[in-house]
């Protein structure tokens, strides 16, 4: 019988859903790291909330663990490369909390809105300062989402329940989902100039970080009220306060902050300005469903294998797991290519093979690169919720297999659909096992896609390469790989360089300025 520690105070309900579906339960809290390790070697699974910290050392002592639950959405408290090193399942709860994180983000809302907390403050000192407060309907307002996923949506149901204009900000939202939705899609610099209240529910990545910063938070419509449930870091904390202080931005709540728990801060004092201590989850129904649904997924894969919202595995058996390891490996790479670089929305996606590649299970090769894409966007998205996330935004996804003898014996292409045009990476498997680009935007480019990397477009003209190692190299830029492709000599090259260290934006911004330069972007994976 399979045996499950919690390690964390949790719901009831989960050790009777683990006790009903045949697996012993231990409930053991507030455990030292120590007093952890001492014990863990005994269990099947761990279910944990944020408290446990699941460490390296902690791992190397579990040797009977095959699956760690979190039940809720954050990981930080999990070693994942090393649980995934000895085998370990990561699963997640990333939609316990939904409808509870949209109503506090209505809540807050609605206390800028109408002044609650300065308003009840006042009134219990005994002040009744009645013409102080004069708060503005949300009726007939426009509601700016940042981020139309499955919080974000929840939020503009409730918006359009209270006749209020939504408009929405999202790179995989499609027009058809929008219509679905009722909302309207719009750029963000429209959203900033249009929106009378904004609401951010983006996860925290290198392309969210600073959404809202000093620049754009100056573009938005004077008056305009923000509302920050989601991630500590998507706003530009100091910029906000001066432009609260100016009197530009008339309001802002925020549960979340860059640095938590925020028991001080710039922002504290700060007239019409609401904070909470991240309660975005923090309701007795929420915990209740983190706690069902992590000892349902737990017992799933447990007791028959069934793998749900893991963070480190793909829906797989055990009989295709060795063919297709490197195949996703190469899937999720392009994925991850293409949406750094595909610019402008994206509505289509096409996953096409050929040669071995089209004699494989698809599934497994899709989600891989929905994965990669949408990582670019998303720190929860794994090969198990990629496709879910997908069809949420209403992204069409196209898988076609080619019976055909082509130039590689393998090979995976990857087509996206933008406002901008079609964008296309191709890739395929050297010795069956290395995962290689082979041509990038009609280009062709053999290429390593790992680490740190430089994606320059210049025109083909003698001296570039020169001019490019000397800014990088006073840059103290060391280059590790240098893939060049052109599309006929004297005209558009390709650059894709592997670099020692990561690329600064400021180091980016000289490399535009470089002659013959048309785009120039740093790349991770």
């Amino acid at each position: 019988m399979p045996k499950v520690l919690i390690s964390d105070k949790m719901d009831p309900k989960a050790a009777e859903i683990f006790r009903a579906r045949g697996v012993e339960v231990d409930e053991i809290t507030g455990k030292t790291p120590d007093e952890l390790k001492a014990i863990i070697g005994q269990y099947d699974g761990l279910a944990i909330r944020s408290s446990t910290k699941v460490t390296k050392d902690i791992l190397q002592a579990a040797t009977n663990l095959k699956v760690i639950g979190r039940a809720g959405i954050g990981v930080d408290n999990v070693d994942i490369p090393a649980a995934s090193a000895q085998g370990v399942v990561v699963m997640n709860t990333p939609f316990g909390n939904s409808i509870t994180t949209a109503e506090h983000a209505i809540a807050l809302m609605f206390a800028l809105a109408r002044q609650l907390p300065e308003a009840d403050a006042s009134t219990q000192a005994g002040k009744w300062e009645k013409n102080r407060f004069m708060g503005v309907e949300v009726t007939s307002k426009t509601l700016g989402l940042i981020g139309a996923g499955n919080i974000g949506s929840i939020v503009a149901d409730r918006a359009l329940g209270l006749r209020m204009k939504v408009i929405a900000y999202d790179p995989f939202l499609t027009p058809e989902r929008a219509v679905e939705m009722g909302v309207e899609k719009v750029d963000l610099d429209t959203l900033l100039g249009r929106a009378d209240f904004i609401t951010l529910h983006t996860p925290l990545t290198d392309q969210t970080r600073n959404i809202l910063s000093a620049e754009n938070l100056r573009k938005t419509k004077k008056g305009v009220r923000i509302v920050n449930c989601a991630r500590g870091g998507l706003i530009d904390e100091a910029a906000l306060k001066e432009l609260l202080d100016s009197g530009h931005i008339a309001g802002a709540a925020l549960d979340v902050f860059v640095t938590e728990p925020a028991k001080e801060h710039p922002l504290f004092g700060t007239a019409n300005f609401i904070s909470t201590p991240h309660l975005g989850a923090s309701t007795s129904e929420a915990q209740v469903n983190v706690a069902i649904q992590v000892a349902e997924q737990m017992a799933d894969y447990l007791v028959s294998g069934g793998v749900t919202n893991a963070l480190n595995m793909p829906s797989l058996s055990a009989e295709e797991a060795p063919r297709l390891k490197p195949y996703m490996a190469l899937a999720e790479k392009l994925g991850s290519l293409v949406g750094q670089l595909a610019h402008g929305a994206l509505d289509e996606i096409a996953i096409e093979t050929e040669g071995h590649a089209a004699e494989l299970n698809q599934k497994p090769i899709t989600g891989a690169v929905l994965a990669g894409l949408m990582r670019v966007h998303s720190d929860t998205v794994n090969m198990v919720n990629a496709p879910f996330l997908a069809r949420e935004r209403g992204l069409d996804v196209r898988e076609v297999r080619h019976d055909r003898e082509g130039d590689y014996h393998t090979l995976v292409r990857v087509t996206v659909g933008t406002d901008e045009g079609d964008k296309s990476v191709a890739g395929t498997l050297f010795g069956d096992s290395a995962p290689r680009l082979v041509e990038l935007f009609g280009i062709k480019v053999e290429a390593d896609l790992a680490g740190d990397m430089l994606y320059i477009v210049n025109e083909d003209a003698p001296g570039f390469i020169g001019r490019l190692g000397t800014t990088l190299g006073e840059a103290g830029v060391n280059i590790g790989t240098f893939h060049l492709g052109r599309r006929e000599a004297g005209g558009e090259a390709v650059l894709l360089l592997s670099v020692d260290t990561t690329v600064t934006p400021e180091l980016v911004s000289r490399l535009r300025e470089l002659p013959g330069v048309k785009t120039a972007m740093s790349l991770r994976f």
